[in-house]
């Protein structure tokens, strides 16, 4: 696979992904399979004899659990005859279980290439593609697994996965159905029914499919898991942290281990048990995690329990997607503080965010990262930190910051934003707005730019935002970043008129931070954007999503203290959410002002 730059938009993800994926290629039924075409007589020649030796130690050290073992094994084999198929896929099993995902995907399509009527290659590499977030491949894999075998329980309920993946949700649910009526005592496709509703955001069917799956098998990992998922936005963390810790023992790989364990730390945090939560929310960075950053820095990462930060040349290296690095940015000064006047502060984050981290923080260094997916896996790397003479002795992931310096909530500072936009743009942005006319000027996003899998359900169409377009004595303002001439076009036939500032507003982020201060008030969901409002002192009303865990158990938005949310009680309850937008856009609008400071929950 090349290399392919990304947007931060494209490495950050909301919350762990739901688990429907089913098989294992290194179950005990697949190895008796690749056992029995071991003592397939066209490969006992003599010319693969020794070859074939070393591909029985490799299944022996795969059942003993020994993966490293296995790969050298297998290329030992390989070694001896580069096209053994069959040598490629054990290579493939043992690279994916030791969670390597970029080689076993290469090696996958090796022995497929040498074995392309070889069904089982095609299920174990469709499952790995669906798993790294190749869909059409996986696609086009699975169905020619089941082109031979159409009954296949596994590979239809992957098919689905794939398919529910793609946001083609009717299609999954009939996929999952025509089986059901043929397996219905399948727990794995009953779970991965679950899964379909809950990327929609129906968190109540989702959690009946779980326990009906659980019902079959209580001890099914992956439906403990999921219902762990479908019930903390239901309301009921502390029951998912106990589905959580039901399910762990159980995961089948360490991916799954992984994935229940980012669940957990989230729950954490929103259980407020801080700073265990961010201790534990370190496992995003397991190499076993697909979307796992990796970093490019020749020096040591910091470990707070152990080095000294005092006189040090500390490199912070942002991560995720742009809301991410604000958010987590909120602890540089405390970074800054202690490395003291001696040492120095090196910020990596995302290049359209230098100059307004850079006036934030005088004293450091602020550059850009970039990000590039190299065989399945995200690097970032610093061009700006391999130039500096002498290097750097130290670095950090961004959000490592919070267990440091936030292991209370009394350690969150009371200020009113901590990032600083151009005051001369500020001031130009003033002037501009007031050429609107008279009424309180109201910008708004309403999307993210990535809306794959379950991320929609964290936006609402525009159309449901008219109450808000419309409230008399507001000028509305587009902040929203993409295409959305469509969105635009009906509101102006509907009468409503929404002024489009003349710049670039995904890439021209010191003009959208000028704008959010100078607006009367910024409106959207939890995305950069209204981020941005919030982390510049602008005043910012966000809509928050149930399972949202930054209030950590308080009735505020810790890292924004200012920042006044209005939460949905479910994914589905947007009507109710801007309902009441609507009656705080009204009562601002009566006042003069949207400030308020003491009604910051709504």
């Amino acid at each position: 696979m090349s290399a392919v730059e990304l947007s931060p938009e494209q490495v950050h993800a909301f919350a762990p992904a739901a688990q429907g994926v089913a098989g294992d290629s290194a179950s005990p039924e697949a190895i008796r399979k690749l056992s029995r075409q071991l003592a397939s007589p066209k490969l006992a020649v003599k010319t693969q004899r020794k070859a074939l030796e070393k591909l029985k130690a490799a299944l022996m050290a795969i059942r003993a659990g020994d993966f490293e073992l296995g790969a050298k094994r297998s290329l030992d084999a390989l070694k001896m005859d580069e096209t053994n198929g069959l040598a490629w896929h054990v290579l493939a099993i043992c690279r994916e279980k030791s969670g390597d995902l970029g080689q076993a995907l290469l090696a996958y399509e090796a022995a497929l290439k040498l074995l392309p009527n070889e069904t089982d290659v095609a299920h174990d590499l469709g499952r790995l593609a669906q798993q790294m977030g190749y869909l059409d491949i996986a696609e086009k894999l699975l169905l020619k697994y089941l082109a031979s075998d159409p009954g296949h329980v596994e590979a239809t309920n992957n098919l689905a996965c794939v398919l529910r993946d793609q946001k083609r949700y009717g299609d999954a649910v009939e996929t999952l159905r025509a089986l059901l009526g043929v397996e219905p005592d399948s727990p794995v496709l009953w779970n991965t029914l679950g899964t379909v509703l809950s990327d929609q955001g129906d968190m109540g069917t989702a959690l009946t499919f779980f326990e009906e799956a659980l019902r079959h098998d209580p001890g099914f990992a992956k439906a403990r898991y999921n219902r762990a998922n479908a019930r903390q936005p239901l309301g009921d963390a502390l029951g998912a942290l106990q589905d959580i810790d039901a399910a762990l023992p159980g995961a089948e790989s360490p991916y799954e281990r992984a994935m229940m364990t980012m669940a957990r730390a989230m729950l954490l945090m929103t259980l407020g048990r801080i700073p265990e939560g961010f201790e534990e929310y370190e496992i995003r960075l397991d190499p076993h995690l697909p979307e796992a950053m990796r970093v490019a820095v020749d020096a040591p990462r910091w470990d707070p329990k152990t080095g000294d930060l005092r006189g040090k040349r500390l490199l912070i290296v942002g991560e995720q997607g742009i809301a991410d690095e604000m958010v987590f940015g909120t602890c540089i000064g405390d970074a800054i503080q202690a490395v003291g006047p001696e040492g120095k502060v090196y910020v990596a984050v995302e290049p359209r965010l230098i100059g307004l981290f850079q006036r934030a923080f005088p004293t450091a260094v602020v550059g850009g990262h970039k990000a590039v997916k190299l065989e399945g896996r995200i690097t970032r790397y610093v061009p700006f930190a391999e130039e500096l003479e002498g290097g750097v002795d130290a670095w950090v992931p961004m959000a490592s910051l919070l267990a440091v310096f936030r292991p209370s909530i009394d350690a969150f500072p009371d200020r009113r934003g901590y990032l600083v936009p151009d005051a001369d743009k500020v001031a130009h942005w003033k002037a501009e707005l007031e050429k609107l006319g008279p009424g309180l000027k109201v910008g708004l996003h309403w999307k993210s730019l990535v809306l794959t899998g379950s991320r929609a359900r964290y936006f609402s169409s525009f159309e449901r935002w008219r109450p808000v377009l419309t409230t008399p004595g507001t000028v509305m303002v587009n902040l929203q970043c993409g295409d959305v001439s469509d969105d635009l076009a009906a509101a102006e036939a509907a009468g409503v008129s929404i002024w489009t500032p003349p710049i670039d507003l995904k890439d021209d982020l010191e003009d959208v931070a000028a704008l959010s201060k100078a607006l009367d008030l910024v409106i959207g969901p939890g995305i950069a954007g209204t981020n941005l409002a919030a982390a510049v002192g602008g005043t910012a009303w966000m809509v928050t999503a149930p399972d949202d865990w930054h209030y950590l158990a308080t009735d505020k938005y810790p890292f924004y203290p200012h920042l006044r949310f209005f939460r949905r009680d479910s994914f589905a309850d947007w009507e109710g959410a801007i309902t009441r937008i609507r009656a705080a856009l009204e009562e601002a609008v009566g006042r003069g002002t949207p400030d308020k400071a003491e009604a910051l929950i709504s």
